[in-house]
């Protein structure tokens, strides 16, 4: 038996039957998970070394070490077999406490769920710890979480409560869940300082005051909103004279208080989503239908047990003057999330609709919503950083919720605030949109009406079937324009907005990188940078191409885009614009005869021996490598399997190496040495001569001594082998106007030419970290808005249709700003996308704070009235995209300063900080006069309204 089969002998198990018995105890748990299940912690070190040991099997595999035991080092093998020692949980407590029995274990306060601990049922923890042992034993009960009780999580961490004794000042701390009745709490007391139950009251004594009686034996502690390190007052009645129940209750009245007026602020109580071990024994699954799915994301649970009311402004300002200054903690790549909801929860009509009865307006049978889900979730996380007391939150209820709607944003990888605020935003909109049965509207055409009247029925067509706060505050009309470019037809419309995306580059010329490639030998392929016009045609690019490649009388340009190694497609429509070509394409120009007639063109496809897939026993195939050449020959002409070899071997000649050459003629050695002394030997060898008589004799050389395994695909598909002696000297039959031959490299011929430029085919604009001086040129905020009102044609992919001319047509727009939000979301274009990645441009925005003035781009607007914004939140953006930062610089209106929140950590900045030039999104706020409310939760000009709505 082999030495990994025996290790296992205390359990009598191999490594894989362990895992398979785990596995299947998994999957009975997750059938029957339930509230009040225990789970258990296990520290992550010694789980992932459980792991190891029982998918040995599965990694010898995968490294190739099954079926050669010799290729795999002894260190591996020696970890991937070595059996766990005692489970020793030691690590998650602290020492003082590190005692083996549960009584009195405290968690260390900072550990993170997958990173730290993981949490398994009790089935599984009980099988694992009567294999292996150890301790200390750290179990955990699953709560429910949301209003309907249908979701679970786990209370890892339970309330952490000082109990204060009046009069005798004694004092101490427990641990009790969040789900355990003020009854179990009064119970516990009396326990501990031995006093008699019906001589003793508990307050809430939030701050060392009296905040509200808790009286109420059957509620919880989570609906009572108590806190974690929250301080409880146990007041003794004496001799239940002097005083009583009643009496206690009168001094919460004389304080100030009574249990109506307690906030009703949702706190965060710390808790872990319900992980389960899944068949891989590292999957965690949705908690909503346990056994369902296995994902590797967290799963979704949000803590939701909320009072069915609130009290409107009486929810303010009950226990401390200070809120709106709570963080958020970093999960782990999750600085954009948090920049982007401070930004949210700070804007003051939000802090006000979700911090009372929101609940009413939910649109739960929107189709096109999330069920009131993530209104809710959102809700209750607004509700948490309006709290008062400045305990760092924990946004994991929100981000699984948010993950199970947007599963771009699952897991632990970096994102975009920007795309995570637009998803919000529209996602909110729909959750809470007042409309629960959206009619049918068909536009109408203008037809000479006046835009102010066309204007009100776009935009009551759009509340007819859109009215929600998100509406109310940030969605507002801009007035589009479009012109057809062949009948000169004005269409105008007018369509709602929710933020405006300001672009940060205004260059009239485009750089452009393509590849030029010739077919007489002169030179090996060569990169060629052209400026051209942003807004040109192809014509353009094909113009500037021709006059820095020497191109000669008879030839002209043919371009083509390179995608996976072949020709994607012909760029031939002189007219098309250059906007379609994006900056991570790959193109390249072939220079070919534009006096051949009848022509043919031929297609080389450069093709090497790869192994299909990534496993050392997947077949060998013959894969596309490299860059395309192209040519063209006349169908008049006869043409031979040689003629083809000949042609190739002109076109390959520039990048043959010097050792290549002089093996392949060792009679004409001295005379090509001396030709080509002076050339590169790594690059091509007839850069320094461009005689055709001397590519010639190259050609003719390297076709005689050496033939190229030449496949060429006929019109039916079938392949012909042009490397043999009977295809070199038949006639070939050109009925394609064009063929393609598939160049089939050996690996020893390969290294024999430089292909260096068939490899690398650069992208069109290659992206690089902006200079710094370019920091010290501000683009303003102006200049941005006025560049993207600008008339600028339209990518074909959003062309319109011209109803007077019945087609489709790349017509130019152009945009007006016509109804202004409440609060204007500007999103800065830092970000630049393509197929592979995305590239920022660092460029310094000069944006105002005050007085944002947009009047100059309103279309239709009160002159008497200027259209001003005052800033008030910002998301910002630090780094590179590879490890860049975000933050949220944020205005507390009531105290009429500024904090910068990054994350859990929040301090006070000034003016001159928040523009310190990583701005991202801006948030501003219609400036409307004195009698606009100053602090939102405080005053409010029209409490009979929603926020905003017109």
């Amino acid at each position: 038996m082999e030495e990994g089969a025996v290790v296992g002998s205390r359990t009598g198990l191999r490594p894989e039957e362990e895992r398979i018995l785990i596995r299947d105890i998994t999957v009975s748990s997750e059938a029957q998970c339930k509230e009040g299940d225990t789970f258990y912690l296990i520290t992550h070190r010694w789980w992932q070394h459980w792991l190891d040991y029982v998918n040995q099997d599965t990694i010898s595999t995968t490294n190739g070490c099954a079926s050669n035991a010799s290729h795999c080092s002894d260190s591996t093998a020696l970890i991937v077999s070595k059996r766990p020692p005692i489970i020793d949980n030691t690590d998650l407590i602290y020492e003082a406490s590190s005692d083996v029995s549960n009584a009195g274990v405290e968690l260390h306060e900072t550990l993170v769920e997958g990173q730290d601990y993981i949490l398994l049922p009790q089935d599984v923890w009980t099988q694992l710890h009567g294999w292996y042992g150890g301790g200390p034993i750290l179990s955990r009960k699953a709560i429910s979480t949301n209003i309907s009780q249908s979701e679970l999580a786990i209370e890892v961490y339970q309330l952490r409560l000082q109990l204060l004794v009046e009069p005798k000042g004694d004092h101490t701390i427990i641990r009790i869940s969040k789900k355990e009745t003020i009854g179990e709490l009064h119970k516990k007391a009396c326990e501990i300082f031995d006093l008699i139950l019906d001589q003793v009251c508990i307050w809430d004594y939030y701050g060392h005051q009296k905040h509200s009686l808790m009286d109420n034996m059957e509620k919880t502690l989570d609906d009572s909103n108590i806190q974690m390190d929250q301080e409880i007052l146990v007041e003794v009645i004496c001799d239940g004279n002097d005083m009583s129940f009643d009496g206690c209750t009168g001094s919460a009245q004389e304080n100030g208080y009574d249990e109506r007026e307690s906030t009703s602020v949702l706190l965060e109580s710390s808790k872990s989503s319900l992980p389960i071990a899944g068949v891989s024994l590292t999957s965690r699954t949705n908690s909503r239908n346990f056994g369902s799915e296995l994902s590797q994301n967290h799963s979704v649970t949000y803590p939701s047990n909320e009072v069915d009311a609130f009290q409107g402004n009486n929810y303010i300002a009950t226990r401390s003057a200070s809120v709106g200054l709570t963080g958020l903690l970093n999960l782990g790549n999750t600085c954009f999330m948090n920049s982007a909801i401070q930004c949210l929860v700070h804007t003051p009509e939000f802090a006000r609709y979700f911090r009372e009865d929101y609940r009413q307006e939910i649109n739960w049978q929107n189709p096109l919503g999330m069920v009131g889900e993530l209104a809710l979730a959102f809700g209750e996380l607004l509700r948490k950083l309006w709290g008062f007391g400045r305990t760092p939150v924990s946004p994991r209820p929100f981000k699984t919720k948010l993950a199970r709607f947007a599963p771009q944003f699952s897991g632990y990888n970096q994102h975009d605030s920007q795309e995570l605020l637009a998803f919000l935003l529209d996602g909110l909109h729909e959750d809470l949109n007042r409309v629960k049965h959206k009619p049918y509207i068909k536009t109408k055409d203008a037809d000479g009406r006046p835009d102010e009247e066309v204007a009100d029925e776009y935009w009551q067509n759009h509340i007819a079937r859109n009215d929600s706060i998100i509406v109310d505050v940030c969605q507002g009309q801009y007035k589009s324009t479009l012109v057809c470019p062949v009948c000169g037809k004005v269409s105008v419309t007018f369509d709602p907005f929710m933020y405006l995306s300001l672009p940060l580059q205004f260059a009239i010329a485009r750089s452009m990188t393509i590849t030029v490639f010739t077919n007489d030998g002169c030179v090996p392929p060569t990169p060629c940078t052209v400026s051209v016009p942003k807004n040109g045609r192809l014509k353009d690019l094909i113009q500037a191409l021709s006059s820095i490649s020497s191109l000669k009388v008879g030839e002209k340009l043919l371009i083509a885009e390179i995608r996976g190694n072949v020709i994607h497609r012909f760029l031939e429509d002189p007219l098309m614009l250059l906007s379609t070509i994006k900056d991570d394409d790959h193109l390249a120009a072939y220079k070919i005869s534009n006096v051949l007639k009848n022509p043919v063109s031929l297609q080389f496809i450069h093709r090497r021996e790869e192994r299909e897939f990534s496993s050392v026993k997947s077949p060998i195939v013959w894969k596309p490598h490299g860059t395309p050449f192209v040519t063209q020959i006349s169908r008049d002409d006869p043409v031979t399997g040689s003629d083809i070899q000949k042609i190739a071997h002109t076109m390959l000649s520039p990048m043959l190496r010097l050792e290549k050459l002089q093996a392949i003629s060792q009679k004409s050695k001295d005379s090509l040495v001396q030709d080509f002394s002076n050339a590169d030997n790594s690059m091509n060898l007839s850069t320094s001569s461009t005689s055709q008589d001397q590519n010639t004799s190259i050609s003719s050389i390297s076709s005689a001594d050496f033939i190229l395994p030449l496949q060429l695909v006929d019109e039916n598909g079938a392949c012909i082998d042009l490397s043999t002696e009977e295809a070199q000297t038949t006639k070939l039959s050109l009925l394609s106007t064009s063929l393609i031959i598939r160049l089939n490299w050996p690996s020893k011929d390969y290294d024999e030419y430089n292909i260096y430029h068939l490899e690398n085919l650069p992208e069109v604009l290659k992206y690089a970290s902006a200079p710094k001086k370019s920091r010290n040129e501000p683009l303003s905020l102006y200049a941005c808005m006025e560049a993207f009102l600008r008339e600028e044609p339209l990518v074909p992919e959003d062309m319109w249709y011209c109803p007077q001319c019945k087609e489709q047509r790349q017509a130019s727009k152009k945009l007006d700003l016509w109804r202004l939000p409440e609060v204007l979301v500007i999103h800065l274009k830092r970000f630049s996308y393509s197929r592979s990645n995305k590239h920022k441009l660092e460029t310094f925005v000069n944006f105002p704070i005050h007085d944002f003035d947009l009047s100059n781009y309103v279309a239709h607007k009160d002159k008497s009235q200027p259209q001003l914004y005052e800033l008030y939140a910002l998301s910002n953006h630090y780094g590179s995209m590879a490890s860049g930062h975000y933050t949220a610089h944020i205005k507390l209106l009531d105290e009429n300063r500024w904090y910068n929140f990054d994350d859990s950590h929040i301090s006070p900045i000034n003016e001159e900080e928040v523009k310190s030039g990583a701005a991202y999104v801006l948030f501003y706020r219609r400036v409307k006069g004195q009698d606009t409310y100053v602090n939102y939760g405080q005053s409010y000009p029209d409490h009979n309204s929603h926020p905003g709505r017109r």
